[in-house]
């Protein structure tokens, strides 16, 4: 693959397909490509970097001197470029195997893997890395504050990725981490997820444990030490193996716990840090950033400022705006798990304040059944719980939906009060008049709500919403 010249990107405007084709175009390739949806503010940069793009997806939009078309993962069979990829015998690759090919390779890559944490953990590593002058490669499946941008690739040595364990492409089923070449893994967890791609916890455990299967001798993993399911994936892991956590089994034991409003301190194998971040899911990321970094032969000085400067990521816990003194804050929590340390963390950092959730359920394991139960525990921590709209729910068997109806009544068993509330003008009519100042109004899900985070700020700067208050 290293001596072709032209490359196709099909699917070219993801994050991070469009991080590793600029790459590409700065390394002397020609790179040409296309996407259903070419709009800034990534057309802008890819065509600043000199690439070509096509609108819309077609045959023709494959130059005939292609060399390599790289496929996205959210293209399938049917698409008419992947169809004249195959149907003109091609060479074409995955995402991760060209990041593998080009970036990875040889150097000391550090793969943030788990259900949950993903992203924060691998942006306050990549953070570290760039405080302390290191200018490290990085793709994160996120926006973190600190960086402007979810990847990015250097001429560095280190590179910090957010390992996922989805399916590669159509094309191979395999997770995408089992692509990224680690030197150091981080496990912050193991859960059921991805109920399209996997059938139960055992078929998760496994792709987990086939990536510590590639981690090297003088490599490492950091393992979460308080959860079963990442003992047991580590229980016969051939590479070293670090256990973190609180238990008094752990390696290295996060110890002196302290929270406040708006930050949380600990102590990692006796060393004290400081994060801006509430909630014991955050300080359980930051422990596993700081052994990351540790292991890479920073100094403490140099992670204890990485963590104390570090700024959040995009749609984790972000405030939109406040009106009245109700405030509306965004979160990308859809596992139940999730859910339930995201009302955690806001109880920790508003403890006066009646917290609202307004949940979309949109994951093609949330819209099962596979979390009826759990969505409604986690839902019923909240004061005020609301379910929107559960989208193209005939396209799973009726035996296998999640029933609004009853999470709502399963919420009120547990003690919340939840309502199902499928339009959006209504919902935002519910919280308007019932929210007192002081509120708090979380709004998770992965993706864009209807854009109801900025119709509710409007709604709530009305006088009408003031009546009665």
């Amino acid at each position: 693959m290293s001596q072709k010249t032209h490359f196709h990107f099909t699917g070219i405007c993801g994050t991070a397909m469009g991080a590793v084709a600029a790459a590409m175009q700065q390394r002397g390739f020609t790179v040409t490509g296309s996407d259903s949806g070419v709009y800034p503010p990534m057309s802008d940069f890819l065509r600043a970097q000199g690439i070509t793009l096509t609108e819309g997806y077609a045959e023709k939009n494959i130059p005939a001197d292609t060399d390599v078309v790289i496929i996205g993962n959210a293209i399938s069979r049917g698409n008419p470029e992947a169809e004249a990829a195959l149907d003109r015998k091609l060479l074409y690759h995955s995402l991760p195997e060209v990041m593998k090919e080009f970036f990875l390779r040889g150097k000391r890559n550090f793969v943030v893997s788990g259900t949950h944490g993903k992203t924060t953990t691998s942006s306050m590593l990549a953070w570290i890395f760039v405080n302390a002058g290191r200018d490290p490669g990085y793709m994160i499946g996120g926006i973190p504050k600190n960086l402007g941008h979810g990847a990015h690739f250097t001429d560095s040595e280190i590179n910090v990725l957010e390992g996922d364990e989805y399916d590669t492409a159509f094309f191979d089923k395999r997770s995408k981490f089992l692509h990224y070449l680690p030197e150091c893994v981080i496990v912050n967890n193991v859960e059921f997820d991805h109920a399209d791609i996997y059938n139960n916890i055992d078929e998760i455990k496994l792709t987990f444990r086939r990536l510590l299967n590639i981690v090297p001798r003088g490599g490492m993993a950091y393992v979460n030490g308080d959860e079963p399911n990442c003992l047991d994936v580590a229980e016969k892991a051939p590479c070293p193996v670090t256990t973190v956590g609180f238990h008094e089994t752990c390696t290295l034991r996060i110890e002196n716990l302290n929270y406040e409003t708006d930050r949380s301190s600990f102590s990692l194998g006796g060393i004290a840090y400081s994060v801006p971040m509430t909630g014991e899911f955050n300080v359980r990321n930051a422990a596993m950033a700081a052994a990351a970094a540790t292991f890479a032969g920073l100094t403490v000085g140099e992670i204890r400022s990485g963590l104390e400067s570090f700024a959040g990521v995009a749609r984790r816990q972000e405030l939109k705006g406040e009106v009245n003194g109700i405030k509306v804050i965004d979160d990308f929590a859809h596992h139940p798990t999730a859910i339930r340390l995201a009302v955690q963390s806001l109880r920790q950092r508003h403890p006066d304040s009646r917290l609202w959730i307004l949940f979309e359920p949109r994951s093609n394991t949330t819209r099962r059944a596979v979390f009826q139960t759990e969505l409604a525990e986690a839902l019923a921590l909240a004061d005020f719980a609301i379910v929107a709209a559960i989208t193209d729910l005939h396209k799973f068997p009726e035996n296998d939906r999640l029933n609004p109806d009853q999470l709502s009544a399963d919420i009120a068993r547990f003690g919340g009060k939840g309502w199902y509330v499928p339009d959006l003008e209504t919902i935002i009519a519910q919280v308007t008049e019932n929210v007192l100042p002081g509120d708090i109004i979380a709004v998770l899900s992965n993706g864009g709500f209807g854009g109801i985070h900025q119709k509710l700020l409007a709604a709530l700067a009305t006088p009408a919403a003031l009546l009665g208050k």
